[in-house]
């Protein structure tokens, strides 16, 4: 079959079965070199290779200080933007709802019953009361004591129990205990929102003290005593004769001098020397009270006047009688080296024959009681302080030393197996052999132990040992803590001993201001007996006494007429205080390490300038 080739010649196309041959003969042809050869021109080009591809240029970002490609900088932002939503915007929400704060820590009871406690020495205030004193019956009282037979008066201070004395000795005492809490405890009142108030408690005390010698000068030879006298059996109007509130004191009010006090300057030095680290931030009424506590001290140590404060004082010896001065000496050297730096009141401290004089090293039960009158377990303990953390080593560690092995003994005399002094049934131990007001004693103890175990906490120690015997420190805090539970109730009675803490607590303590109604009435001298015989409870609420405490049997006669049962103290209540503050747990534990310590001297030479430079 044959068709027309319009291109020229003869095209056949074979239907039928010669189209094999003509294919072999058509790959059999020789092929046109020249055809092959020749330069296609672009549509013939374009014919066996397709369209063109086009080459797409990147586009590219100039950031400023980074170049990066459009389509990789997009692919980072979109990517912001998605994790933004996805995990920052559930946190901005969640940040946003309002949260409520953590609820603090519950106070524990032994916070609970620091702040009562602490208000019983508002109550006692003599002078004329701050407005935020916070107690409502009590007013403006002794605003004449001593205007006319002393240098300077002295209004102020506080009464010392139920009656309306001002005793110099048991006052200063309890200042300078409430001054060693603070020192040590400071971080813990500020928890619990009481360091203004114990500072103000203290300042109060301190500013009176200053009253009553010539705290301006370097060198004095009177100190007062007392104001206000009480005699036994008295016929005439006095603090114990009459039944009247101090506000409505109209009877002579006395003020005892001495010219020999060893003990009671002694004593008010350490108190005006310890206030003084109380008071290091302010630096103007710090140095005034080291200044009298240094004039205060020198009266003391003076040789002429070397002389128990109530000796022959028919108006101090049946209340306040002291043993002797040497305790004072070493408490009050210990202050004032910790207040001043001074190392020739160390050197006193640590000269053998002061422990010697003060019988510190005879291990005598007796004298490891701390108290208003025997002051020397804590001055053996402040010392021990000094060893265990500063150990200043030669020339003083053989009396430091021997002041550790006898605070060791003090704290072997907490366990009950040794039998070194008695218990009642109901757990008290009995310091003052089963005589009236056992539990000032038990709370100095108590506090004494408890700030111990917070020194051996303070250097890693984990006990001590009673001959054999080792104890750790919990068993200290145990000790301690029985006490003070003791106090809060945990008693046969199951009574507190403290007014107006828990459900059931003395209601007639031995207390004039508390037991007469405030109500505008005067009452006379002798009137206001009706109200100390009355049955009925206190019209006053006196927040925070600690009464004296039990019988030896754990029993206990809540009357009025029986002050060795309801009356309390300045000095019971001040060892209270130290002791609820060493052991409440609702403001942290453990003890300011260094601030005792801010005025010490570095205890080794410093190291030696470098020698000159050689010269040939």
């Amino acid at each position: 079959m044959y068709s027309a080739n319009h291109w020229g010649g003869a095209f056949e196309i074979n239907g039928e079965g010669g189209h094999e041959a003509e294919d072999d003969h058509s790959r059999n042809m020789d092929l046109d070199r020249g055809a092959l050869s020749r330069q296609l021109d672009e549509t013939q080009a374009s014919w066996l290779l397709g369209p063109p591809e086009s080459k797409k240029k990147d586009k590219y970002i100039d950031l400023g200080c980074v170049v990066c490609k459009r389509k990789l900088f997009w692919w980072v932002f979109w990517c912001i933007i998605i994790a933004f939503i996805v995990i920052g915007v559930p946190i901005i929400i969640a940040k946003s709802i309002p949260k409520k704060k953590p609820a603090p820590i519950p106070p524990d009871a032994y916070a609970n019953a620091l702040h009562k406690a602490l208000m019983f020495f508002n109550a006692q205030r003599s002078g004329k009361l701050p407005k935020n004193n916070g107690v409502s019956w009590r007013g403006n009282s002794g605003m004449g004591d001593g205007l006319n037979t002393t240098d300077f008066g002295l209004v102020g201070g506080y009464y010392d129990a139920g009656d309306n004395i001002k005793f110099h000795f048991p006052m200063a005492f309890s200042m300078t205990l409430l001054s060693w809490t603070v020192v040590e405890y400071s971080e813990k009142y500020k928890a619990l929102g009481e360091y203004d108030h114990v500072r103000d408690i203290i300042r109060w005390g301190t500013d009176y003290l200053l009253l009553t010698f010539n705290s301006s000068a370097t060198t004095i030879n009177k100190m007062y005593t007392q104001v206000g006298i009480a005699k036994i059996n008295s016929t005439t109007p006095d603090d114990h004769y009459c039944w009247m509130r101090p506000e409505d004191m109209d009877y002579p009010r006395p003020v005892q001098t001495t010219s020999a006090a060893a003990d009671l300057g002694a004593e008010v030095a350490a108190a005006l020397a310890a206030a003084s680290i109380v008071f290091r931030d302010d630096p103007a009424y710090s140095k005034k009270l080291v200044r009298g506590a240094s004039t205060a001290y020198k009266f003391a140590r003076d040789t002429g006047h070397r002389q128990k404060y109530s000796k022959g004082n028919p108006y101090i010896e049946p209340f306040y009688n002291s043993t002797g001065f040497w305790d004072e000496f070493m408490w009050s050297a210990a202050w004032m080296y910790y207040a001043t730096g001074n190392n020739s009141l160390l050197q006193f401290a640590t000269d053998p024959r002061l422990p010697k004089n003060a019988n510190a090293f005879m291990a005598i039960p007796d004298l490891s009681v701390f108290s208003w009158d025997n002051k020397l377990p804590g001055a053996e303990l402040l010392l021990t302080r000094l060893r265990i953390m500063l150990n200043p080593g030669y020339p003083y560690e053989e009396s430091l030393l021997g002041y550790y092995n006898a605070t060791q003994l003090t704290m072997c005399m907490s366990v009950r197996k040794f039998n070194t002094f008695n218990w009642t049934q109901g757990g008290l131990i009995q310091l003052n052999h089963g005589r009236p007001q056992p539990l000032q004693y038990a709370m100095n103890f108590a506090f004494l132990a408890s700030l111990y175990a917070d020194y051996l906490d303070a250097v890693n120690v984990p006990g001590f040992y009673c001959g054999p015997n080792y104890f750790s420190a919990s068993n200290l805090r145990s000790f301690a803590k029985s006490q003070v539970d003791y106090v809060l109730g945990d008693n046969p009675k199951q009574m507190s001993y403290i007014v107006g803490y828990g459900k059931k607590y003395p209601t007639h303590v031995h207390h004039r201001g508390a037991s007469i109604p405030h109500d505008g009435v005067k009452y006379s001298c002798t009137g206001g007996f009706k109200w100390r015989d009355s049955k009925n409870p206190n019209p006053n609420l006196l927040i925070g006494a600690m009464a004296p405490g039990p019988d030896q049997f754990d029993g206990f006669l809540d009357s009025r007429k029986n002050y060795t049962y309801t009356e309390p103290t300045l000095a019971g209540n001040a060892g209270l205080v130290a002791a609820l503050i060493s052991l409440t747990g609702t403001a942290g534990t453990g003890i300011d390490k260094n601030t005792i310590f801010s005025a010490v001297p570095p205890l080794y030479p410093g190291t030696p300038p470098p020698p000159a430079p050689w010269k040939p």
